[in-house]
């Protein structure tokens, strides 16, 4: 299928890039498919109820009813070019949205009018503002019933800044809206509220203000023509001196011609944006690089989204910031020294993939079964620019964790090759085999995330698995010195095994680990038989002794021992090794460790009360806070591991969905008598069990 590109040459000013981004339930996909609409690319409107968009085409996104992946689409519309990113709202799904802001210029955070100002919403507006892309807010839904538009921008402006003013006003309750930058005057309907006259007047003022010979004028004349003022509006929207608030209904359409009208003709091509943050280098040394938006230099472009297709494979979507690429490129993938070819280039438009004969800056692509493509790899053809890369993101640390097996035996090998596929598409997943509890644990950002996961396993890829919550790595350790004595005689006829092993133990501190000595006098154990000694204390230590968890910080020192000269054998000095250790380590007050852990939460200041509360009850301790934005703190404290699961949903609970968490290891430190006790009692259950 030939793509909107081949044959021709359009201008890289053609070009629109923008990412609808914002919380679940804003309606970002609904106003994708009327945008699509609108300017012709679909013949009508697909719905997501219905499982017909364009956008949602994944059979986990339909039967969901909400996007769970990035979506790219594109559209033409007098002569314009824009591609465009459906985003998933949920704050589990950061792996797939964030990565969407440094592919645009343009980040189109979505606001559900009757819902107000959502979490996702403060956050993709912080986060678009750090990155440094040209912001607009979208109020979709103004037809919803009781909704208070003129209360929403206000809220807005007190949130985001008085830099957020109204490019365009609702009218007749929401079935009309009207432009304010290119008319100066009211004319026809009145607003809902306001005037076009008082918002254009607020727009003009506020562009002019970064152009001192454009603010003369205005003090001068009254007033400036709006076709003038292109390059002080992509100044100030490149500058964050200016959010555009749009109003829109996607199930209606009102509202869709003027969005199409205000991408087309104010918001920035590639070449009026902020360039990308590309570095040479690595950590304090690396040096900024500028990326030239001209298709005749070298070529850089980034992935910012991989795919594992069932049909088409491995598939890297990438955005071109220099140079062109096409059909039979020789391209390098960061720093690898060898080349692949380009074999067939793609456009996205949903689940469709359109090839496409180049790609030039502003262009965002797909190539296909190129295993070397990874998350944030910097394409290019020049070996110069082997170093070059993107400032890294900063996602949200995946902590809610959950232990995963395959339900057939022999699949292990398989459930590892497809969690690394899944991995691999989602930067905010991780997968970490935990040897001290011998469990392999999938990371993510909350439950449905790990939900989603799990679905993904057994409906796409037919592997069946069992889960539950991780177990936590407690540790023993002694308290006081200690000795042991056993004795290994067995007699079975014929040759028998002996061994006998006199040992002491002594206490080591936090984090020293195993120490083993051999003091022993005369040959009473002889040489040889000492690393079977040593091999059944390390196997006692493993298995654990008060509630069967490793054994750590102590020093082990065998002293005295006995042996027969025809029935000593490794494994009599093994058993009688092991023994030995057990009864020592009984006899020095043993206890259990538990892992403490760092904790940041961020949240609104006016939870912070309750937020220090409820740690206290999880035995956590509170050391500070820092504020890291305006109405917004974090909380710095340590708590037990233990204590912590699930904890994004009681975090949820008490902030109303606005907090967020991260965690480190820290120590380990002894429980309290009441854990240590009820340890011992299940493992001791399980013994006899």
């Amino acid at each position: 299928m030939e793509g909107p590109f081949v044959g021709t040459h359009r201008d890289i000013a053609s070009r629109r890039t923008l990412a609808l981004v914002g919380p679940s339930a804003a309606g970002k996909t609904s106003l994708a498919e009327a945008l699509l609409w609108k300017a012709g690319a679909v013949g009508a409107p697909g719905s997501v109820e219905k499982g017909s968009t364009v956008s949602d085409h994944d059979p986990l996104e339909k039967r969901a009813l909400r996007s769970l992946n990035t979506t790219l689409l594109h559209f033409e519309h007098r002569g314009i070019t824009t591609h465009l990113i459906d985003t998933p709202g949920a704050p589990d799904f950061l792996g797939q949205s964030l990565p969407a802001l440094e592919a645009v210029e343009t980040a189109a955070v979505v606001i559900n009018a009757a819902a107000g100002i959502e979490p996702m919403a403060r956050r993709m507006m912080e986060w678009a503002k750090q990155r440094e892309r040209d912001r607009i807010i979208i109020v979709n839904k103004i037809d919803a019933q009781g909704v208070n538009l003129q209360a929403l921008v206000a809220d807005i402006q007190a949130a985001f800044g008085r830099e957020c003013l109204p490019l365009n006003l609702p009218s007749q309750k929401g079935e009309r809206v009207l432009d304010c930058f290119w008319k100066m005057k009211d004319e026809g309907p009145p607003p809902d509220f306001s005037s076009v006259e008082q918002a254009h007047r607020a727009l003009v003022e506020q562009v002019v203000e970064v152009d001192a010979a454009f603010v003369e004028r205005y003090l001068n004349d009254g007033d400036v023509d709006p076709a003038e003022l292109h390059a002080p509006l992509e100044q100030a929207l490149r500058e964050g001196h200016l959010v555009p608030i749009c109003f829109v209904s996607a199930r209606t359409g009102a509202g869709v011609p003027e969005l199409l009208d205000v991408i087309e003709r104010l918001l920035p091509d590639p070449t009026e944006s902020n360039p990308p943050a590309f570095l040479e280098g690595e950590g304090d040394a690396a040096t900024p690089v500028q990326a030239v938006v001209d298709p005749d230099k070298h070529v850089l472009a980034h992935v910012f989204k991989v795919t594992q297709d069932p049909y088409v494979g491995k598939m890297g979507v990438f955005r071109v910031h220099q140079g062109t690429i096409t059909r039979d490129s020789q391209l390098y993938v960061g720093d690898g020294r060898r080349p692949f070819k380009v074999g067939h280039l793609f456009m996205l438009q949903g689940k469709e993939l359109k090839e496409v004969e180049k790609a030039v800056p502003g262009d965002l692509c797909a190539i296909a079964k190129v295993e070397e493509l990874h998350f944030d790899a910097v394409l290019h053809d020049a070996a110069e620019d082997a170093r070059i890369h993107l400032k890294p993101l900063e996602f949200p640390v995946a902590v809610h964790g959950l232990a995963i097996a395959p339900k057939r035996r022999g699949d292990e090998q398989r459930l590892h090759d497809i969690l690394q596929k899944l991995v691999s598409e989602d930067p905010c997943l991780r997968v970490e085999h935990v040897a001290t509890t011998n469990e392999t644990v999938v990371y993510g950002l909350g439950e449905l995330h790990l939900r989603t996961l799990l679905e993904r396993l057994t409906e796409v890829h037919n592997c069946q698995v069992d889960t539950r919550p991780p177990r936590i790595a407690y540790r023993e350790t002694v308290t006081a010195p200690a000795e042991g004595h056993h004795r290994h005689k067995k007699q079975t006829g014929g040759a028998g095994q002996f061994g006998e092993v006199f040992l002491r133990i002594e206490p080591l501190p936090r984090g020293s680990g195993f120490q083993f000595a051999d003091e022993v006098k005369g040959g009473a154990i002889p040489h040889n038989f000492m690393p079977a000694v040593e091999k059944g204390v390390r196997q006692a230590m493993e298995e654990g002794v008060l509630a069967g968890y490793p054994v750590v910080d102590l020093k082990c020192i065998v002293y005295d021992g006995k042996h027969h000269a025809v029935d000593s054998k490794e494994i009599a000095f093994i058993q009688a090794g092991k023994k030995a250790l057990i009864a020592a380590v009984q006899a020095a007050r043993p206890c259990v460790l538990e892992p403490i852990v760092n904790v940041e939460i961020a949240a609104p200041e006016h939870n912070m009360g309750d937020i220090t509360g409820d740690l206290a009850s999880r035995r956590g301790h509170v050391s500070g806070t820092r504020s890291d934005s305006p109405g917004a703190l974090t909380v710095l404290a340590q708590a037990p591991l233990s204590e912590l699961s699930s904890y994004q949903s009681r975090l949820n609970s008490l902030t109303g969905g606005q907090g967020r968490y991260a965690i480190a290891f820290s120590h380990y430190e002894q429980v309290p008598p009441a854990v240590q006790a009820q340890l011992a009692s299940q493992y001791k259950l399980k013994d006899e069990g």
